[in-house]
């Protein structure tokens, strides 16, 4: 059976991304494989140290982070499984700390400086990123040109390029009235979620049996 791991970096366990991450769960079972979900903010962690233990010849942790902490029995894990999935809001223009912090620590130590840099890996894992965001496509390929590409270079470069499922237009809050939101419509927002989420969320769902389907051949 294929296993698949998802990364939900958003700080919310029950909104948006949390809910793209269950369809694309959804999938990944319904297709024939195991996904389980790891919510990247309960874990203590932080990003690269800087340390280069990763890259010293002859060292015991050549080609794999040696910081111990809470993210390494996951990065030990994901060495073993057959696909992975990363998925975040985008916050300030980019994804969040946790999962820039995430990416960091699990490509940097397979990227080997060689020409090329090629990826010592112990697979080529199948990949995937789940974008979720409060703006509109539209204004979406607008302000971030290029973001998506510079995220997902290094995952791209030890792995495989990633399949991109988006949601946007997200729904924030769940009272739009008791916060300062002059620049949106809220009964607009909420025609959104009710008419569109839905569909993302089966994009999700597919996504995560393409996934398996793909690995299997």
């Amino acid at each position: 059976m294929k296993n698949i791991i998802i990364l939900n970096g958003s700080p919310r366990k029950n909104q948006n991304t949390a809910k793209m991450c269950e369809s694309f769960a959804q999938g990944v079972k319904d297709a024939g494989g195991e996904a389980e979900i790891i919510n990247l903010y309960d874990i203590d962690f932080k990003g690269c140290r800087s340390c280069f233990a990763c890259k010293l010849k002859g060292g015991k942790s050549f080609g794999r982070c040696a910081y111990p902490d809470g993210l390494t029995p996951i990065l030990d894990k994901i060495s073993a499984i057959d696909g992975i999935v990363v998925a975040s809001p985008i916050y300030c223009s980019d994804v969040t700390g946790v999962t820039r912090c995430f990416i960091e620590r699990l490509t940097f130590p397979f990227s080997e400086y060689k020409e090329g840099y090629p990826s010592i890996a112990p697979k080529r894992l199948k990949t995937a990123m789940i974008y979720t965001m409060n703006v509109s496509e539209t204004l979406s390929n607008q302000m971030y040109p290029d973001m998506f590409d510079k995220t997902e270079f290094m995952i791209t470069t030890v792995f495989e390029k990633p399949v991109r499922i988006f949601a946007y237009d997200t729904y924030q809050f769940n009272d739009y009235d008791k916060y300062v939101v002059e620049v949106f419509d809220k009964n607009e927002k909420l025609k959104h979620k009710e008419e569109q989420f839905p569909k993302d969320l089966q994009k999700a769902y597919e996504a995560g049996k393409y996934m398996i389907k793909s690995i299997e051949g």
